[in-house]
């Protein structure tokens, strides 16, 4: 089984066998350190991810005889399945992939690991952006400390969080116009996730915009739902006719989230439960 064919297969084509090769190759110290990273990186895709897979994601990130870069990536790795756990819940009998102990550990061994001095710095920053993916108290001291920074990696990782994390609007604003395209980019998609109002002059200004580069028009179109759906169809509307597959599906992507928010609206102003 070929990691790097896997890699450029879609994870719904892998075939059997898939996550316990990656977990042989995670638990093998002596395996290439690019069939480690690979093996890091695709642990945590959903079509594979287990408690078995996490305690070996866990190993490779809390060993500083591993490479930076496997550690992050394993670190990166499990955001998505604690995000979805955290989303869920346990209570409902859903179909989660991991054990409320595992999801537990995570988060314990995320902040442990943070707080850890020794943890080399790029380390630090994927685990901050992993573990704010289930939001808890000590996010809004760490992510405040990494806004902070003169390190524009470190104000990188602060801008991800706050899409997040709560309570950072004003600081979402002022990197809307940050020279730093990522650091943009970010701001704008914390803008689209909390429909933070004072962003609509930007987001209007990137959607008018005919030079606008692809990722930040996608963000801005993905956050006129949540910031204005009332005015979405007038917004977006000219950019049905765009030659860009991936601008028009956004499109009608916001429109019909926008479409879905507006009659919310209305079902809320008619229920006298709410007067």
């Amino acid at each position: 089984m070929d990691l790097k064919a896997l890699k450029d297969t879609p994870p719904w084509d892998w075939p059997d066998g898939t996550a316990e090769k990656l977990l042989s190759i995670l638990r093998d110290e002596q395996a290439p350190e690019p069939d480690r990273v690979l093996a890091s990186e695709m642990a945590g895709d959903f079509t594979v991810v287990n408690d078995e897979l996490v305690d070996a994601l866990l190993t490779v990130l809390r060993s500083s005889g591993e490479s930076e870069l496997a550690r992050a990536r394993a670190a990166i790795s499990l955001g998505p399945v604690l995000e979805y756990a955290d989303t869920e819940g346990f209570d409902n009998g859903g179909d989660l992939p991991i054990s409320e102990r595992t999801f537990r550990r995570i988060q314990e061994s995320l902040r442990e690991l943070y707080m850890d001095a020794q943890t080399p710095r790029e380390v630090r920053r994927r685990i901050l952006e992993a573990s704010v993916r289930a939001p808890r108290d000590w996010h809004q001291n760490a992510v405040c400390a990494a806004y902070a920074s003169d390190d524009d990696a470190w104000k990188l990782t602060a801008v991800f969080c706050m899409r997040f994390v709560r309570g950072f609007d004003e600081q979402i604003v002022k990197e809307l116009d940050n020279r730093n395209a990522d650091i943009r980019l970010e701001a704008f998609l914390a803008a689209g996730n909390w429909g933070v109002e004072a962003a609509w002059p930007h987001v209007a200004a990137l959607i008018n915009s005919h030079g606008t580069p692809k990722p930040l028009l996608l963000a801005a179109i993905e956050a006129v739902p949540s910031i204005r759906p009332q005015e979405a169809s007038e917004v977006l509307s000219g950019l049905t006719e765009s030659g860009d597959e991936d601008i028009v599906d956004a499109v009608y992507e916001a429109l019909a989230m926008a479409e879905g928010s507006s009659g919310e609206d209305e079902d809320d102003a008619d229920d006298p439960f709410l007067e």
